[in-house]
């Protein structure tokens, strides 16, 4: 597999995390989404853009045995590679084996994937820093903030040591890369303390520690918002 990845892109940190804890041996292609030249960033140069239309990260490229015979070769999205990593290789296990706690950690991931994370990513702070002239710094706190409030609150009746009990799921790989954003941006913390336990408990797996951002080679590239 080859993985088309962002080092501090807080999507593609999902999908390391996953490949890494389930133990896929994969090749990374490093995409620079600010790169300097015309296009603003290797993601919307023609050659990935026929790969990935949305020209994001991350995009996972199967090898033909992994493919199955299938002519989709490519997969893009953190939440469709996660869910066909939980379906080819279900040990060790991403998801609850009970049904109402799988939906709960679909649940809580989907809170940060679809109410967080899309309001904070790099298309939607350069429109409104550069379309709107607005306050990037205050837009991203404002949305982090109230995100992370919902889902402290939903999280907590199922919380363990883990978002949804005393197992890491797809809740925690989702919720990990969220708070680095939120420290990024000095987004107040102290109110949430099922969420940091739940990232305590994650820290020392070797999973999360690989994945973490100052691990890729390509962590030198950097620029504020």
């Amino acid at each position: 597999m080859k993985l088309y990845d962002y080092w501090r892109s807080s999507s593609a940190w999902r999908v390391r995390i996953a490949l890494r804890w389930k133990g896929v041996a994969y090749d990374r292609q490093a995409v620079n989404l600010i790169a300097p030249g015309p296009a603003g960033g290797e993601q919307h140069e023609a050659a990935y853009r026929t790969l990935n239309p949305l020209g994001q990260v991350p995009l996972l490229e199967l090898d033909p045995a992994e493919a199955g015979g299938s002519p989709l070769r490519h997969i893009a999205q953190s939440m469709a590679i996660l869910e066909f990593l939980e379906e080819r290789i279900p040990t060790p296990p991403l998801l609850p084996a009970d049904p109402v706690l799988r939906a709960r950690a679909r649940q809580l991931a989907e809170m940060v994937n679809a109410g967080i994370q899309p309001l904070q990513n790099l298309a939607t702070t350069n429109y409104v820093k550069h379309q709107l002239d607005g306050d990037v710094t205050a837009w991203i706190r404002h949305f982090i903030g109230r995100g992370l409030t919902a889902l402290e609150a939903t999280a907590a009746p199922t919380a363990g040591a883990f978002l949804v009990g005393d197992a890491v799921s797809f809740a925690d790989v989702y919720l990990v890369p969220q708070l680095y954003a939120a420290r990024r941006f000095s987004v107040d913390l102290e109110g949430f303390p099922t969420l940091l336990r739940a990232e305590s408990s994650c820290a020392p797996l070797a999973a999360f520690a690989a994945a973490h951002p100052d691990q890729q080679p390509d962590r030198h590239i950097s620029r504020e918002v």
